[in-house]
This record gives C-alpha cells, structure tokens and sequence, in this order.
C-alpha cells in the first residue's frame, strides 16, 4: 500500500456486500446541497455507512458531527504534526498507543493505550487524546472498515496525581466525539488494571456518557475477567500478555505516524468544516459542548 493511499473502495465493497454504490451516490447528492462540508472520499463514505449500520439518516448525521466535532476541537486535531508539534512529541514519550494485530473472537480489532512515563507532571491529558486521535485516524484510514472495534486502557501505574490532571471539559468534548462522530462500531471500552483512582475518572466521566457506552464500559481489576472479551496473549509481553514488547509496537507506530505526516497535515486542511458557507445559523464549541467548552482560553491566561 504506497503512503498516499489508505484502503480503496473497492476493497471495502469486496469486504462488505451491504455497501452499495447507490447508497454513495445518495450521500453524495445530499453533501452537494451541504456547502460547508469538506469533499469526501469514496471510502470514507463506506466507514460512515459501515459505522451506522448502512442506515441512511444516522449516516447523514455522523458525517456532520464527524466534520462539525473535528473542527471545534483544536485541542484534539489541530497541531497534528508529528514532526514539528513539540508537545506532540512529548506525548510520544509518556504514553504508549498501540493497535495490536491479534483481535478478539468475535473479530473485533483493538487498540491499546498505556502510560510508559509515569511521571505524573509529563501527563498532558488533551495531548493523550490527541495522539489517540492521531493513531485511530490512521488505522481507519489504512485498514478502513472492521467488524467492531474495541479500545483497551490500561490503568497500571496511572496514580492520583494523574487523575489531578484530567479536565472533566476535555472528558466531555471527547466522549461527545467518541459516541456521536468517530466512523466505527465501538463495541467495547475496557480499563484493564484498574485501582482505587477508577473511581474519579468514573465520575468525571459518567455525566457525559450514553447508556449504550455505559453498557460497553467493563473495569477489571485482574486478567480474569478480561478473558471473556479480549484474548489477554493479544497484549505486549511485557503488559501480561505474549505480543511483542510495548517498546516495538510503539516505535512502529510512530514511524508510521511520520511516514504519513503529509497527511495528517492535509487531513488538518481539508477536512473541516466552513462555517461561513454553513446554510442556516453557523455552528460553534458552545452549541456543540455548552458554555463552559467556549471557556477553555480563559483558562490558559
């Protein structure tokens, strides 16, 4: 696959019967009458489909949100570049992001995420779930379509002190992106490893979560319980399981990450939104995430 490509459409109609060409064209047709809204490739149609079950009106809404969510939340996809954003590059260091190449039974892929700094003042939570971004746009971009996807977090060596550093705002605007615009079918949320500092993430989070992401959300606090949805061996050796070590996986992935530099940068501007050429009132952080999302520079002086 050269770097410029991801997965084709055709691929993705050899992968999923139920992906028609009529239904692209309907979209199409509808996106033409929506001059805010970026151009859209082929087979990112086929994710949002596939995302939605191929149901036309959940489709419809998740490309506006997918677009609308990316473009008022430069904290998660701007600066996206892995060579010359500093921060990113720090990010790189203190966590570990890793799609693994085992899936589970019901062949669902899995992406995996752990601390491997556990200096809790190098933790820059935003910049976490931007990398996370970074990596998950990448694999639907190369690898297009799956069965389900689901995400691993593994809380080991993740203290008090780190929880200090989340912001329930940046929680908030993440699970908004997470349940209402990523193009996959998120069929499980684990925190495998998980202590007593669970119970605060849990609570910043709960406010902000559907029922059917609560109905996915599993805590573990050993492997036992982990058996029944996620193979344990799928995991890096050096994490309880008998993948390649942590330090492997995650250097690949970060040479794939630059490799496709280019893109990210594209991506970044190209596919947002235009508010300006919005029909109807244009929209902002505050209509999408309330009044404390439009507070976030008042933070910073």
């Amino acid at each position: 696959m050269s770097l410029s490509k991801g997965i084709s459409y055709e691929e993705e109609k050899r992968k999923n019967p139920e992906l028609k060409d009529s239904d692209v064209q309907i979209l199409k047709d509808w996106c033409a009458k929506q001059p805010h809204l970026p151009k859209i490739s082929d087979s990112q149609y086929a994710l949002f489909l596939h995302s939605n079950y191929y149901r036309m009106e959940p489709t419809k809404n998740t490309i506006e949100e997918y677009y609308t969510s990316r473009t008022h939340l430069p904290e998660f996809f701007s600066d996206r570049d892995p060579l010359g954003t500093k921060n990113l590059r720090e990010v790189f260091k203190v966590t570990a992001q890793i799609t693994l190449s085992t899936w589970t039974k019901d062949d669902y892929k899995i992406v995996y995420t752990r601390l491997i700094d556990y200096d809790p003042s190098r933790f820059v939570h935003n910049d976490v779930l931007k990398y996370f971004t970074m990596v998950t746009d990448l694999w639907l971009y190369q690898e297009g379509t799956a069965k389900g996807h689901v995400i691993v977090i593994d809380m080991d060596k993740v203290t008090f002190a780190h929880a200090g550093r989340l912001s329930p705002i940046s929680i908030k605007k993440f699970l908004y992106y997470l349940q209402e615009a990523i193009p996959i079918r998120l069929m499980g949320l684990h925190f495998i490893n998980s202590n007593a500092v669970m119970d605060i993430i849990l609570a910043m989070m709960k406010p902000f979560m559907k029922k059917e992401l609560m109905d996915m959300l599993h805590i573990h606090t050993t492997n036992d319980t982990v058996e029944k949805f996620i193979p344990v061996e799928a995991l890096p050796c050096d994490c309880g399981g008998k993948g390649r070590s942590i330090k492997e996986q995650q250097e690949e992935q970060l040479k794939n990450i630059v490799n496709y530099r280019e893109w990210f940068l594209k991506d970044e501007a190209t596919a947002r939104v235009n508010e300006a050429l919005r029909v109807g009132k244009s929209k902002s952080a505050t209509d999408l995430f309330g009044v404390e999302g439009s507070f976030k520079k008042l933070e910073i002086d």
